[in-house]
């Protein structure tokens, strides 16, 4: 077998057999993402526990391609730290710019490393993209939404903090 039909069938794969797929809670941010071209859509949950990615939920609808790569993603990033998932999308980005010509970090990118065929036509690097977007986007804002939530748990710690100090003057 060549390595383009071990790569098509890694795609497969992870298409007929999606991991992570179906929406879960508890998730601190849902996105919803649409590539215009194709119609592919994709609706992706993130939930952190502190830095740590403890779920990708997604529910697609599209191309094998869009499909198995967010499925590749979640094997990738669950249980990763945020900036640990970051660094793999930054290579999973390189890969699909790269026109082909980049060799992928097997270590890294692991079942990624079949979407480098991919890249090879411009029209389907949206899709191959797509679900990294929707995760790039959702943690970014449970990133804020946490913080956010964070900030007011210790707002509410220090008022209280100061009603109880009121009456001991």
């Amino acid at each position: 077998m060549d390595v383009d039909s071990l790569y098509q069938e890694i795609i497969l794969d992870h298409y007929k057999h999606p991991h992570g797929a179906g929406l879960r809670e508890p998730f601190e941010a849902e996105v919803h993402h649409v590539n215009p071209t194709c119609g592919d859509e994709i609706t992706l949950r993130v939930h952190l526990d502190g830095e740590m990615v403890s779920d990708v939920s997604y529910a697609a609808e599209g191309c094998s391609i869009s499909r198995a790569s967010t499925s590749v993603l979640n094997d990738l990033i669950v249980g990763k730290s945020v900036s640990e998932g970051m660094a793999v999308l930054d290579e999973f980005n390189q890969l699909m710019h790269g026109k082909g010509k980049i060799d992928p970090n097997e270590d890294v990118l692991e079942d990624g490393i079949a979407f480098a065929g991919v890249a090879q036509f411009p029209g389907r690097i949206k899709c191959a993209l797509l679900g990294w977007m929707a995760w790039k986007d959702a943690v970014s804002q449970a990133l804020v939404t946490t913080a956010s939530s964070d900030t007011a748990s210790s707002d509410t710690a220090l008022s209280d903090t100061s009603s109880s100090n009121e009456g001991t003057s």
